[in-house]
């Protein structure tokens, strides 16, 4: 007697019951369940164009697959780690519902190109909400630099103070780097958008199905063009990852500094108690929990990331059981980066500034000394000269406890005659930030001309 299971024609023994459990992926990959209904609903519905079955056998099966989705969305199917896989979960409710007509749906297909598919409808479907919760996050960024073009703050090399720079421009960084997350979003539906749907197992199918005609209907812009290809390529969520990577790293990075700035060291932020914490123990503790949550999850993305290179490294074409590893990662980095975009933008959009401390940061810091040195070059002083003749009168300033500005005409006079008295104009932070106008600098009218690319960039995406 054969095994009873749909593949159990050429067993006579059944599965060892840890074996069967641990070999299952019911318990994560019913995840896909809609999605694999979706694809089951094409693929019938090109079974019928096709007349591969009858009108009536298709009709009858689409109704049922109808009905199963009805339920799913009611939490009303249950599935059993028994039939391995949602794939095979779902063929046996739908063979209770309709009979054994149903087992005509799997007519030129094989779980391989199946599985293929729901996880590229998975990523389809889930992209949009992604791209909308970055475009909302860059919309906060753009409203909030464009609340603080002339706030001032230090701009920082090796986290030391550098040269005065406006907040605006600060957060403009940010969302420069977020566009170029949004991009290779926008660049990575090229390959999601492929349909494997009809490679079956590997060698396609000697059926006359027509691939390009369930492609349209689940909005796949075209097939794969070799099948072996179609089953075994997960690149398209390898690039998912990538993507998904370097955005957590943008987010992680701008937390790391939300966490610096709210600091008393810094005391450069305020961040809204609906996004804080206190102590269990310390009563005057506001704690940045959700930046160091989300500088702790770009982590957990990382992983799903090397997980899957891994994985896939050593496979041979074409399915292999190791691509079961494809899921639980991308599965999980979606839960992930979504709530962080989400609770990131929350943040960012209720936090405060104060201001007075950022721009009191600017005004004794020696922030300032490049303007002294491009001042002196300005008037013919070689500017390397310009900046050991600054540097020299920076290092008495920190031994006297004096800022450049402290200084007399005739004690800034001594190290230089092109020093005149126009130079304290030319040492206050806001005439050195508004006189930075180089294209890309933090200038305010570039910070303007910043932000109304940015603006126009924001209004013109709505491909989510």
């Amino acid at each position: 007697m054969s095994v009873d299971k749909p593949w159990g024609g050429r067993f006579t023994a059944e599965n060892d019951q840890l074996a069967e459990q641990f070999g299952a992926s019911i318990n994560f990959d019913q995840q896909m369940a809609y999605e694999d209904m979706q694809g089951s609903l094409a693929h019938v519905q090109m079974l019928a164009h096709t007349k591969i079955l009858s009108t009536e056998d298709a009709a009858k099966i689409s109704q049922g697959l109808k009905n199963l989705m009805q339920q799913l969305k009611d939490n009303k199917l249950t599935f059993d780690v028994e039939y391995e896989d949602i794939h095979m979960n779902l063929e046996m409710l739908l063979t209770k519902q309709i009979g054994p007509v149903a087992g005509k749906l799997h007519t030129a297909r094989s779980r391989n190109d199946q599985v293929a598919t729901d996880l590229h409808l998975y990523l389809k479907n889930r992209l949009p909400l992604i791209q909308k919760a970055l475009h909302q996050l860059q919309q906060t960024i753009v409203a909030k630099a464009a609340d603080n073009v002339t706030t001032l703050m230090p701009g920082y090399t090796h986290l030391q103070h550098a040269q005065p720079i406006s907040y605006a421009h600060y957060l403009l960084a940010y969302y420069q780097m977020f566009k170029r997350d949004a991009e290779r979003f926008d660049f990575s539906q090229q390959h999601i958008n492929l349909s494997p749907l009809g490679a079956a197992a590997l060698a396609g199918t000697t059926f006359p199905i027509d691939r390009d005609y369930s492609a349209k209907l689940l909005g796949f812009s075209e097939i794969y063009a070799n099948s072996l290809d179609a089953v075994s390529d997960r690149d398209f969520v390898l690039e998912f990852l990538s993507n998904a990577a370097i955005l957590m790293m943008h987010l992680s990075r701008f937390c790391e500094e939300i966490v610096l700035w709210c600091s008393y060291e810094f005391n450069y932020i305020n961040l809204s108690d609906a996004y804080s914490t206190g102590s269990s123990i310390m009563p005057q503790k506001k704690n940045p929990d959700m930046a160091e949550l989300i500088r702790g999850k770009s982590g957990r993305v990382y992983g799903h990331l090397l997980g899957l290179l891994t994985t896939l490294k050593g496979l041979p074409l074409a399915y292999n059981k190791d691509l079961q590893e494809d899921k639980e990662g991308a599965f999980d980095t979606v839960k992930t980066i979504l709530p962080s975009l989400n609770v990131f933008n929350g943040m960012l959009a209720t936090l405060t500034l104060n201001k007075a401390n950022m721009s009191h940061a600017t005004e004794h810091d020696f922030s300032n000394a490049t303007e002294l040195a491009d001042y002196l070059a300005a008037k013919g002083l070689p500017f390397r000269e310009a900046h050991r003749l600054v540097g020299e009168l920076v290092l008495q300033g920190i031994k006297e406890n004096r800022s450049l500005q402290d200084f007399s005409l005739d004690e800034l006079q001594q190290q230089s005659p092109l020093i005149q008295n126009d130079v304290y104009q030319a040492l206050k932070p806001e005439i050195a930030v508004e006189r930075r106008n180089s294209a890309g600098g933090t200038g305010f009218e570039q910070i303007k001309k910043q932000l109304a690319v940015a603006k126009t960039e924001l209004e013109q995406t709505t491909n989510f």
